[in-house]
């Protein structure tokens, strides 16, 4: 299912009750017919609402910006060297690592939890998703404006 075309799909809009918060969400998958199923449109509520709920930087850790990542790293490689100073470099890559995947769960849409079911992340909840209905279904972008910001 993940290597077909997905040209289908909706841009799905939420507006938070007081009209001071707006998420676009797009989200594809192959066919018209998923795109009115109730269980798309769902995902793409659910999609929307945690967009609304954690206002993430980024769609995925394939989107983080190369600068960012770089200095993301440098900055957590600092922190993990004086930190742990004295310990052995393979104890003190791995903290690094994990300080990166914090990283990535913080800024990530699709690494956040999924705020229909928190028990999952948006990731997990597509993947779910994409199996129930046996199409290829892609989150591909999102934008959020509240007002003033």
């Amino acid at each position: 299912a993940s290597g077909r075309e997905v040209k289908e799909g909706l841009v799905y809009a939420y507006q938070h009750h007081n009209g001071k918060l707006g998420v676009l969400v797009e989200i594809a998958c192959e066919t018209d017919f998923v795109a009115k199923n109730e269980d798309f449109q769902a995902f793409c509520r659910g999609v929307s609402l945690t967009v609304a709920a954690y206002a993430p930087a980024f769609l995925s850790r394939d989107s983080v910006p190369p600068e960012a990542l770089a200095k993301e790293k440098q900055i957590v490689t600092e922190m993990a060297a004086e930190s742990m100073k004295g310990k052995p470099q393979a104890v003190i890559d791995k903290a690094v690592v994990g300080r990166l995947d914090k990283f990535f769960a913080e800024k990530c849409l699709m690494e956040k939890p999924y705020v229909p079911d928190d028990s999952k992340t948006v990731e997990q909840a597509r993947t779910e998703l994409v199996g129930k209905i046996g199409e290829n279904i892609q989150v591909r972008r999102f934008f959020r404006m509240e007002l003033g910001g």
